[in-house]
């Protein structure tokens, strides 16, 4: 048996999300309510790479975890917009780099069991350097290093964010298969 909504209602709302609550029949047949988190917009991740092998971090406080977090260059893209623009208009507000070639090299479901949301992230090479433009919610700081150091952060658990995790050792997966 499948999931089956009996109802749904919207609990919260602002421009970026909307939270759910449904009651619904679950797989094995009982009553529940089943809280979700519908996002206006999608998570785009950016790995800048250059051609000497380095990549770029962004580090700021998260808010939600009260902690520091160094993860890569990301940010929301509203659901009317391609996603490569808004991967093109983040890295170059949080970094200052703008890159001539880019590749998409994965989606992802952010936190499946309490959000739709979906993560595309793009690969930007052959890259420029210039200003970072810093929105007001932003306090960045930025790190230039070699993808290997940042692997061993991810492997050292100082990189904890999902999708800069996953994109980094996604990236370094396919570098080291395409070198054999």
């Amino acid at each position: 048996m499948n999931w089956k909504k009996l109802d749904s209602r919207t609990v919260y709302e602002n421009d970026w999300m909307r939270v759910h609550e449904d009651r619904v029949i679950n797989p094995g047949g009982g009553e529940n309510q089943y809280g979700y988190v519908h996002f206006k917009n999608r998570a785009i991740a950016i790995v800048a790479l250059d051609d000497a092998g380095n990549t770029w971090l962004v580090g700021q406080e998260r808010y939600t975890l009260g902690e520091y977090s160094w993860e890569l260059p990301m940010g929301g893209a509203p659901l009317d917009e391609a996603p490569l623009d808004a991967a093109k208009r983040e890295l170059k507000e949080e970094t200052g780099l703008s890159a001539d070639r880019w590749s998409e090299i994965m989606r992802l479901h952010t936190s499946n069991s309490i959000t739709d949301e979906v993560g595309i992230v793009y690969v930007a090479e052959e890259l420029t350097e210039g200003e970072p433009a810093f929105e007001e919610t932003e306090d960045l700081q930025i790190r230039k290093l070699p993808l290997d150091a940042a692997v061993q952060l991810v492997h050292d658990g100082e990189i904890t964010d999902a999708i800069s995790v996953a994109a980094i050792l996604r990236i370094n997966s396919l570098r080291k298969a395409s070198s054999r």
